[in-house]
């Protein structure tokens, strides 16, 4: 017995190791959450979000049209239309009118677009920023989509539509509508809207190059997307974004500046423009493959901030963002002269691997990467992109990353973003999902006034300005449920309290689902439902 018992061991050891590998292959098989649905939700959700005339096909039905007459605040002379013959007069005749010295004038269309989280403003910097997001979702992970393919697109457009109306004149954009300040003393459906709709702009005189270069990428981003599916759509956008990023850069100055008691502390750009040009001229070189574009991002990226060591990447700063697609262009597409931002993307990287010799990212108890208490998901999201996206260009190129002597491999990358994304979707201390409708347990008592007032077919009369507080202060849940939002989330020790009050925790934004919506595709595909 005693000489047989190494032979009786290497079985064993033999048969562990078989079930534990088999075990292995089973796990990574079975999803932990069903991605899918999260997908479908996750780009539902803008529809919630929709300002102006609805479609017939509008599927999030309790909301109905608003702010169809957003722009006519603002009053232009139209005779930039016709400058040089590359404009014609719209067919809204019906928006010219004369003003009291007879002079001829024009209403501004800005109808469209979408309210930006829990109130009833058109901000259009976030705006610029979640459009971005969902076409880079797209451009990577589109193929994956299958069915849900469509509505991402369909996401997008709405978006597009609203900043082509949004940048029509020359060397001008207009960058909000409403006036923040007012809304928020109030608590109404936008169907209801009676606040003033304000409209502010930017142009050569007051400039604003964050705004301007972040909807020079929206617009670049979104014409890769329907390149193939709708190539005269796909040029006008390209067009537009060439020339939106030249008013960026020429006429340079943050929006924050000129106009900081409308948009501050609202989306205040703190981060500066620096990143918004890196940004910008990272989406152009990508959309027209330009050597233009390229020639700038080599001769500026070091003083734009390319080797800055920030690790947050949100509506306000893109760094991170731009090191990471920068970075394809030398993993896959083989542009040698961007070597630096494999090296770049690397350190970005680094800093959020837990354990990692460079690591500065803080982590809750219950694993949620934290950045700060108010909206803290929207980092979660747009970091788990990265993670998946990055992961994604390393395995193309046989990669990985190098921190302080530790390697990182593209399936790590895969499996820190996981864990967050599942954390989100209910494996967390509090065991609920914090995706609306998603899953048996969700937040019920979002910061959203649509959500949280009776809609138009339960109560068609109007709900002024004050009277809506009273639906805000009950402790009823939202009687309309804006499905697939994702709410601020969790404070610092993984604990959230369902209060519509709490508008850190239980808001939701349109820029913390857009990075999702890829994510989420990765992960669906990648386990079999899609």
């Amino acid at each position: 017995m005693a000489s047989s018992s190494p032979v009786l061991h290497l079985f064993f050891l033999l048969l562990t190791l078989f079930f534990a590998t088999t075990s292995a292959v089973h796990h990574r098989r079975i999803a932990s959450h069903n991605y899918r649905d999260a997908l479908t939700k996750s780009i539902l959700f803008f529809e919630g979000q929709r300002s102006g005339k609805l479609p017939p096909n509008q599927r999030m039905t309790w909301r109905r049209n608003s702010g169809l007459s957003d722009g006519s605040a603002m009053k232009v002379c139209p005779f930039f239309l016709l400058h040089k013959q590359r404009w014609s007069i719209p067919r809204r005749i019906s928006f010219f009118m004369t003003d009291l010295r007879g002079n001829l004038t024009m209403q501004v269309d800005l109808v469209g677009g979408y309210y930006d989280a829990g109130d009833n403003i058109k901000f259009g910097f976030p705006m610029a920023f979640t459009t971005t997001m969902l076409s880079w979702s797209v451009i990577e992970f589109g193929g994956l989509m299958k069915n849900e393919l469509g509505n991402a697109k369909t996401a997008i457009r709405w978006a597009t539509d609203y900043l082509l109306k949004a940048t029509a004149q020359p060397d001008t954009i207009y960058v909000q509508v409403g006036d923040a300040n007012k809304d928020h003393a109030c608590w109404e459906r936008p169907e209801d809207m009676d606040t003033q709709r304000t409209v502010l702009k930017i142009d050569r005189n007051h400039p604003g190059t964050d705004v301007a270069a972040e909807t020079a990428a929206a617009l670049a981003s979104a014409s890769l997307v329907f390149r193939k599916s709708d190539p005269a759509y796909s040029r006008v956008l390209l067009k537009r974004a060439i020339r939106v990023f030249a008013f960026a850069d020429k006429y340079r100055g943050s929006y924050s500046d000129g106009l900081k008691s409308y948009v501050c502390p609202f989306y205040c750009s703190y981060s500066g423009y620096q990143d918004e040009l890196l940004w910008g001229a990272a989406w152009l070189q990508k959309a027209t493959r330009s050597r233009t574009y390229l020639n700038y991002i080599q001769a500026n990226g070091v003083t734009l901030g390319a080797d800055e060591s920030d690790n947050t990447f949100s509506w306000d700063n893109k760094h991170a963002g731009a090191k990471i697609l920068l970075s394809k262009a030398f993993l896959v597409q083989k542009v040698q002269s961007l070597h630096d931002y494999k090296g770049h993307a690397d350190s970005f990287i680094c800093s959020l691997v837990p354990g990692a010799p460079y690591s500065q990212t803080q982590y809750t108890p219950g694993g949620l990467l934290f950045k700060m208490d108010d909206s803290n998901l929207q980092y979660v999201t747009s970091t788990t992109f990265l993670l998946v996206t990055y992961a994604k260009f390393l395995t193309k190129a046989h990669k990985v990353v190098n921190c302080g002597g530790a390697i990182v491999t593209p399936r790590r990358l895969r499996t820190i973003a996981k864990k967050q994304v599942d954390y989100l979707l209910g494996d967390n201390p509090m065991k609920m999902s914090y995706m609306v409708g998603y899953g048996s347990r969700y937040p019920k008592r979002i910061h959203h006034r649509s959500s949280s007032l009776p809609s138009v077919s339960a109560h068609p009369a109007k709900i002024d300005c004050g009277s809506g507080f009273t639906f805000m202060h009950t402790e009823n849940p939202n009687p309309n449920i804006l499905v697939g939002a994702v709410v601020g989330g969790p404070d610092g020790h993984d604990h959230y309290t369902d209060e519509r009050s709490d508008y850190f925790q239980t808001e939701p934004a349109t820029y913390t689902n857009a990075p999702l919506v890829g994510t989420l595709t990765y992960l669906a595909h990648s386990f079999g439902q899609l």
